[in-house]
């Protein structure tokens, strides 16, 4: 008895011990995962837990987003989970996205794992026109995209129609143009193919350098009114504050760095900017929720703290990730290096393995054509003798008729006519026999002699056939003895000339090998700058290129916009620059 009671207790308090878990679903940019998350958990636990589980360390540029009827607000790191308002039915849907945008993404973005979330969602906003993008710029960032999904281009495997079913150009670039989808594969596989021995990562990063200086890249736009009740629009990104008319998100009419801002706040709707020089007019417009605000100041918040915190010398947690990344882009150059080396060897092994199969074909076509040309030569030997047999059994047949024909003139001879007519006549057949025998006599020197020649032949003839077995012997004790050879020492089965080098093979990370790997990353730098020059030309060249084939009729706002721009030489780097170099003055928007 006493034992039930103390078991049923024990379990009681197993029970009340059990925390009280809910199920969360938490979206990434290429993934789905599922979190049993307790009731007393904050947003920085179910945050925490999410950044482990992806094996992210750079956590300050994301966030974990939800909706509301429609309108996208943040998870908040100090409150709890079930406090915020979200969905009250289970599994609670969030999304992992990035919710701050580095001013250099290469300088910046250390972990492989951040600059891939990185690429996937600028690579979506620009495809789902979020973010506007030139079409010449768009040919080349999908032929980034293409490198980072398929590799190096290779025309044997990569062959015309690979890209039919990838979305790697805005509708909006596809419809303004009078070009078939097999013309938009081909400019992007001319791009592609110059991308060769780039790595994933490299191929990214490359994508996002290009995405970071659009207009419209790392931009939070909200409707706001000023004091006059016009409507305007504020962007909030990584540089400061810009204000826009609603018809040009391209252009800010005017723009608030992060180093020229003194406070920012709110009160109820109205949203209050106080530049950092005091002569200066208060910038105050509303927003239409006290939620926007509340937004807006949680962007305006973070993005400050992330520009100051460029401004300064990292942590040593920076410090420590960029020596790591350092050490593991060395150690992965080594590595492509090793594997360009390896497949560089088996190619020339698999091209000595293709040399060899090929003499051995020829030599056994060698063989076969000797062996058909000995036996040719043995027919034609078979032929002659019988000709010659024949030729002999003609002679003796000959030289018999010829003996037939002396004895009948010796018999004629003897059988002498009295009369002189009849002598006459013996002796014309006589003349005749004669003349017969000699012809007899002639013809038979004749075959003789035809018969001797014929002799001849034959002998030529199995001289012939002795020298061509004689080249077939050859031919069969060479073609034995060097494919094995070669192919003991060349052939690639299973190659283990390979293995052993890989194996014996060590790489040893000293302080002259990175302080050789820095200096060529310097020269890359200075490289790179230099070929940006050279992109902007290709650049120019694809857009004079396809400028023929535009419809002038299906050019958008932002179109035009962006070809005024372009014209001027605007970007918003520009238009941050023009308020620092002329000096901040009254604003009247």
């Amino acid at each position: 008895m006493a034992g039930a009671i103390a078991s049923r207790m024990s379990f009681s308090s197993l029970k009340r011990k059990q925390p009280k878990t809910f199920i969360v679903q938490i979206a990434t940019m290429e993934a789905e995962m599922e979190f049993n998350c307790e009731v007393k958990w904050k947003g920085k636990d179910l945050f925490d837990l999410v950044c482990r589980t992806l094996g992210l360390r750079e956590t300050w540029f994301f966030g974990l987003q939800y909706l509301i009827k429609d309108t996208k607000a943040w998870l908040k790191m100090d409150k709890k989970v079930l406090d915020h308002d979200v969905p009250k039915e289970e599994p609670v849907m969030f999304y992992f996205l990035a919710k701050f945008y580095p001013e250099n993404a290469e300088e910046e973005l250390v972990q492989e794992i951040t600059q891939h979330l990185f690429f996937l969602q600028v690579k979506k906003q620009i495809l789902d026109e979020q973010v506007y993008c030139p079409p010449e710029a768009s040919v080349l960032l999908a032929s980034y995209a293409v490198q980072a999904k398929y590799g190096d281009y290779d025309p044997g495997v990569h062959k015309r129609g690979f890209l039919a079913q990838e979305e790697l150009l805005p509708k909006r670039v596809i419809n303004l143009y009078q070009m078939t989808p097999e013309m938009w594969e081909e400019r992007i596989t001319a791009w592609y193919g110059q991308h060769r021995g780039r790595a994933r990562d490299e191929a990214e990063m490359e994508y996002l350098k290009i995405a970071q200086d659009l207009e419209m890249y790392g931009v939070n736009y909200f409707s706001i009114r000023n004091k006059k009740g016009s409507e305007l629009l504020l962007g909030v990104d990584a540089l400061g504050l810009h204000i826009y008319n609603p018809e040009n998100r391209l252009t800010p009419k005017t723009s608030f760095p992060w180093n020229e801002i003194r406070n920012v706040s709110y009160s109820d709707k109205e949203f209050t900017i106080k530049p950092l020089d005091k002569k200066a007019s208060v910038f105050k417009f509303n927003s239409s929720k006290l939620s926007v605000n509340k937004l807006i100041l949680q962007l305006c918040i973070g993005n400050h703290d992330l520009f100051m915190r460029r401004r300064k010398a990292d942590s040593l947690e920076v410090q420590q990730m960029k020596a790591q990344a350092r050490e593991e882009k060395a150690r992965k150059q080594m590595e492509r290096q090793r594997l360009a080396r390896e497949k560089q060897m088996r190619e020339e092994a698999e091209r000595n393995r293709d040399e060899l199969e090929r003499r051995l074909l020829q030599l056994k076509e060698e063989a076969t054509m000797a062996n058909e040309a000995l036996m040719r030569s043995e027919e034609t030997a078979d032929l002659l003798a019988e000709k010659a047999q024949i030729t002999e059994e003609e002679a003796k047949l000959l030289a018999q008729k010829a003996a037939e024909a002396e004895q009948e003139m010796q018999r004629i001879k003897a059988t002498a006519i009295r009369t002189e007519e009849e002598k006459r006549l013996m002796e014309q057949k006589v003349l005749e026999a004669e003349m017969l025998a000699l012809k007899m006599a002639e013809e038979s020197e004749r075959r003789a002699k035809e018969a001797d020649q014929l002799k001849q032949d034959l002998q030529e003839a199995r001289d012939s056939e002795r020298r061509a077995k004689q080249k077939l012997l050859e031919i069969t004790s060479k073609s034995s003895y060097t494919p094995m050879s070669s192919s003991t020492s060349a052939l690639p089965a299973e190659l283990p000339t390979f293995s052993l080098i890989s194996e014996s093979l060590s790489f040893d990370f000293k302080d002259t090998d990175m302080k050789r790997l820095s200096m060529e990353i310097e020269k890359e730098k200075v490289e790179y700058m230099e070929k940006s020059k050279h992109l902007q030309e290709q650049l120019n060249e694809l857009k004079t290129e396809i400028e023929a084939l535009k419809l002038k009729e299906r050019e958008t706002a932002m179109d035009i916009l962006h070809s005024e721009n372009s014209e001027r030489g605007g970007s918003k780097h520009n238009t941050i620059k023009k308020p620092q170099a002329q000096g901040r003055r009254p604003i009247c928007i």
